[in-house]
């Protein structure tokens, strides 16, 4: 395993567009789970993942690698799909998608308590924890802020969904970086994709009640194509960067880019909690992922590869 890299340009760039693809999909499943059932929305939106990234695999011969590690291969698909996929979708019937959004930015603090729990104390540093509670503190005055303030709760079932699905997508990143990190992530990908796709196929099919709307139906191939495909080709390039600890830190600004996009699109207020929220998502973000300190780029890339961050983020591989 190689140091985990500082954030430097790409990594920034990687986390930018993360927080992009994985803010919208908030809005897509809420709209399509109107007229889809939830299983019918995580097998179209993994079946479509699979067919547009299988041509790129298969050129890049990235299938026989995958096919090696396949045990490992359906543990990350499970954890990073075929639960969260289905969770979110049924929670997304009871909750604001604004919520749903702030209880997924808990990912990096489930994160850094399985990164502590290995023996890792990195996170533990005043202006990372600083940052993380500032990130978090950020996402809550944007979603329970003046005019986002939640009605009725939404049910603690779909919450508990919410909160689980969390935690499962911070125990992705180290599935990846320990157990498939010699796997193409392309292979992996379109593998893991196929096979969720494959199981909740016949789930869809006994589940889908109803006739599908044109926008529901625009929704999930959204979620099929961005959200879903080029998205994991983007956070595997995002770990492979800064290390599964730091890489869910883009979740912080997952509800930023949601409320922004309504702004914009559909014409929502700017509300008070978005104005103070978002310089404080911002700066939580950035002293988690840098722990407040701006790198100059030295003329010896070679001697600050030396002093990158160790590897020690990463947690014990676990017996197989």
């Amino acid at each position: 395993m190689t140091a985990v890299q500082r954030f430097d340009t790409r990594a920034w760039l990687l986390f930018g567009a993360m927080a992009l693809l994985w803010g919208v999909p908030y809005l897509f499943i809420s709209i399509a789970v109107e007229t889809y059932s939830p299983a019918a929305v995580v097998a179209g939106r993994t079946l479509l993942g699979g067919l547009l990234l299988l041509p790129f695999a298969l050129r890049q011969k990235a299938l026989r690698p995958a096919f090696s590690k396949i045990g490992w291969v359906l543990a990350f698909g499970a954890i990073e799909m075929a639960g969260p996929f289905l969770l979110l979708g049924h929670a997304e019937q009871t909750l604001p998608s604004g919520l749903t959004g702030l209880l997924v930015a808990t990912v990096p603090l489930f994160a850094a308590l399985i990164a502590f729990g290995g023996g890792d104390r990195s996170m533990l540093s005043p202006a990372r924890l600083i940052g993380l509670l500032v990130g978090f503190a950020g996402v809550f005055v944007i979603v329970a802020g003046p005019g986002l303030a939640v009605e009725g709760g939404g049910g603690l079932v779909a919450v508990g969904e919410v909160l689980l699905v969390a935690a499962l997508y911070a125990i992705a990143p180290f599935v990846i970086a320990t157990k498939l990190r010699d796997v193409p992530a392309l292979g992996t990908i379109t593998l893991a994709l196929f096979a969720v796709g494959i199981f909740y196929t016949p789930i869809a099919v006994l589940t889908q009640g109803q006739v599908p709307s044109i926008e529901s139906t625009l929704s999930l191939v959204a979620l099929g194509v961005l959200c879903t495909a080029v998205a994991f080709i983007a956070f595997f390039a995002l770990i492979a960067r800064v290390g599964p600890v730091r890489a869910p830190l883009f979740t912080y600004v997952n509800p930023v880019v949601a409320i922004v996009l309504g702004t914009i699109i559909l014409a929502e207020p700017l509300t008070p909690g978005l104005l103070v929220g978002f310089p404080l998502v911002i700066l939580g973000c950035w002293l988690a992922a840098t722990g407040g300190r701006l790198r100059a780029i030295k003329p010896e890339p070679a001697r600050e590869e030396h002093k990158a961050e160790p590897a020690s983020e990463l947690p014990p591989v676990a017996p197989s």
